[in-house]
């Protein structure tokens, strides 16, 4: 265990795909008609409060083996809408934790947002706004997927600015979309830059789930540059992984961060290590998914669990 005062100069980054947190109202402008009382997932409001209470205990155990607190920074996709946000920290498990949040409607078919839960005592919000990724399908229309969320403030004392992704999924073949996952990849650049342009020297943290490992040519070779450091590259070349997918590990869910991070200097925040938050009671125990994340629904049988991913957490220290 770490010391107290090893605890106390410790800040814990977090991010966790919460696997479809939809409140059990139709809404008649998406796909969310599974998710409601009639719909065939029989998505009740005691299923919803079980999930939210689960999701709750999870992010409020993330890194506080190595810090005093849970998660300064947590983000957030498949989220349906702010009501779930807002449940989520107002629930048993983190409402004595100060949490604040920022959600944005985006235009996804499925009403999945992404959005970023902070702790007020620890980051000071300025600025937060989304920018689409443009997409187009075979026809030429429009392909309406989850926006990037950029939130800027004052961590900890230190300004950083934060980029919440939920790239597209491999949902028709990896390689069929890879070049929806690549635009998302260029799309981030362009904010890398644009933020860049007002101070060069920004730090920066780019998290997500980006369907997409951190050797894949989307992460690899278009997002994270000479400029970026990627953690999860080494946890996955030991095996690691936050999701399965016909019985091999994904380490889709990612925290990437500027190369300053990896800096020590006096008063600053710089990066010590990342991890998977994989615990024992958070698996499937049995069966041919077992040691894979205990889901709430596989198909649509209800297993009442967590999500079908592990969220992922970041450490970063100060240096006195």
């Amino acid at each position: 265990m770490f010391s107290s005062s090893k605890k106390e100069n410790t800040i814990t980054l977090g991010f966790y795909n919460v696997e479809n947190l939809f409140d059990t109202k139709n809404n008649p402008k998406t796909l969310d008609d599974d998710f409601t009382e009639d719909g065939k997932k029989k998505w009740d409001k005691k299923r919803y409060k079980q999930k939210i209470k689960k999701l709750g205990s999870v992010i409020a155990q993330l890194g506080t083996h190595k810090s005093k607190l849970p998660p300064a920074i947590v983000g957030l996709v498949e989220v349906e809408n702010a009501k779930v946000v807002s449940d989520l920290v107002n629930s048993s498990n983190l409402r004595r934790h100060h949490y604040g949040f920022v959600h944005y409607d985006s235009p996804d078919e499925r009403g999945i947002d992404v959005a970023l839960l902070y702790n007020k005592q620890i980051f000071e919000l300025l600025a937060s706004e989304t920018f689409p990724v443009f997409l187009e399908d075979d026809e030429g229309e429009r392909d309406y997927t989850r926006d990037i969320l950029k939130v800027s403030g004052n961590l900890n004392g230190e300004l950083v600015h934060i980029l919440v992704n939920h790239w597209s999924s491999r949902r028709e073949g990896a390689d069929e979309t890879e070049h929806k996952r690549i635009t998302a990849a260029k799309t981030v650049r362009t904010i890398i830059e644009k933020i860049k342009d007002s101070h060069f020297d920004a730090k920066i943290i780019v998290m997500g789930d980006f369907n997409d490992d951190p050797t894949s040519k989307s992460v690899k070779e278009y997002l994270v540059l000479d400029d970026f450091h990627n953690p999860m590259e080494s946890m996955l070349a030991k095996g690691e992984g936050t999701l399965t997918y016909n019985g091999k590990w994904n380490l889709f869910d990612q925290i990437i961060l500027s190369t300053n991070f990896l800096e020590k200097k006096k008063n600053k925040l710089y990066f010590k290590h990342a991890e998977v938050f994989n615990r024992k009671w958070m698996k499937t125990f049995k069966g041919k998914y077992k040691g894979s994340p205990f889901r709430t629904y596989i198909g649509k049988w209800y297993q009442g669990g967590y999500s079908d991913h592990f969220p992922v957490y970041a450490f970063l220290k100060k240096e006195d």
